[in-house]
């Protein structure tokens, strides 16, 4: 099952705290099996949250990305600006070292010379058509700079709400994982995993990149489930789904649901399953890896390490399968 056999001396003492001796008339307590199923229920409510945080987490990222994208070509755009400001500015200053306007009437008249004024004539030409080329640059980047400003601080305040998100299902898994623990150290069956395992080694029927996928898959088996991980200490489900076959040089989404949706046309009937299908459970909280000879390899929940188990014992109504 999904929480693995409960030691019999520990079923045993569980049972002795929740009998206490005196208190017959008290109201009944828990048996084991009722706290195997509200452990179950826990889990599946932990799966479809934590698939919820990976969701705002995956958002909160493109949201920050697009934020950073936008203010950095609001900075450039705010650089051009400044540079095109000081150009006019330094035009200005060499018309009134000229002797003032140069462009204007008095300013050619003021010639000593036919020479000088023929001189000034063309010098006229050229600033004026390089003072409007300028000004019109100016113009120009300086209306579309607070149109990059307001996208920037739009996209900054997408960010924002998307965090709070993240934020917002990160409280309730923390309370979740409270609970989770309490009962599976109270059913002597809470395994913190290492960090650290190197697995064991896979020798199942896959081939191909398959194969790529279940001997890295295998490798992590030991190591704890950790909502949000991604590696390389500890992963949620759909975090070593998505690693493992990042491993078998195919890009997975982050989130079980997105995974689901991108293998919308790559689902496979139950009884044609291959090794390195991922399997999903109804209501997609939970994604493994098919390993072959009727097994499975994933990463179950909280307080329980990466393992392979049989598809049999897998404790779960199952969605479907997709085939990467």
């Amino acid at each position: 099952m999904r929480f693995g056999r409960v030691p019999v001396a520990a079923g045993i003492a569980f049972g002795l705290v929740l009998s206490p001796m005196g208190a017959a008339v008290a109201d009944p307590k828990p048996t084991l099996n009722q706290a195997k199923a509200k452990l179950e229920k826990l889990n599946d409510k932990a799966d479809k949250v934590v698939d919820q945080y990976n969701t705002a987490t995956e958002r909160y990222k493109k949201a920050k990305s697009a934020y950073v994208k936008l203010n950095d070509s609001y900075k450039s755009k705010l650089a051009t600006v400044a540079d095109l400001r000081a150009q006019v500015i330094s035009m200005a200053v060499d018309s009134y070292r000229l002797g003032g306007d140069v462009t204007s009437f008095p300013g050619l008249i003021g010639a000593d010379n036919p020479e000088d004024f023929l001189s000034r004539m063309a010098v006229a030409g050229q600033m004026s058509q390089e003072r409007a080329q300028k000004l019109t640059a100016f113009d120009r980047e300086n209306r579309g700079l607070k149109a990059e400003r307001d996208k920037a601080q739009e996209a900054l305040e997408a960010a924002d709400t998307e965090r709070d998100g993240v934020e917002k299902e990160r409280s309730e898994i923390l309370k979740l994982i409270a609970e989770q623990k309490k009962l599976l150290k109270k059913l002597g069956a809470y395994n913190p995993g290492n960090p650290n395992s190197v697995g064991i080694k896979y020798t199942g029927p896959a081939s191909g990149n398959a194969a790529a996928v279940l001997r890295f898959a295998y490798a992590q088996v030991g190591k704890p489930y950790i909502y949000g991980g991604t590696g390389p200490g500890g992963f949620d489900c759909s975090g070593l789904t998505q690693a493992a076959w990042r491993a078998g040089g195919v890009s997975l989404p982050r989130t079980t649901w997105q995974q689901w949706a991108w293998g919308a046309d790559r689902k496979v009937p139950m009884d044609q399953l291959q090794p390195g299908d991922l399997i999903f459970s109804e209501g997609l909280g939970h994604v493994s890896i098919y390993a072959g000879n009727g097994e499975i390899v994933h990463a179950p929940q909280t307080g329980d390490v990466l393992k392979v188990v049989k598809l049999s014992d897998y404790g779960r109504t199952l969605a479907g399968a997709v085939r990467p």
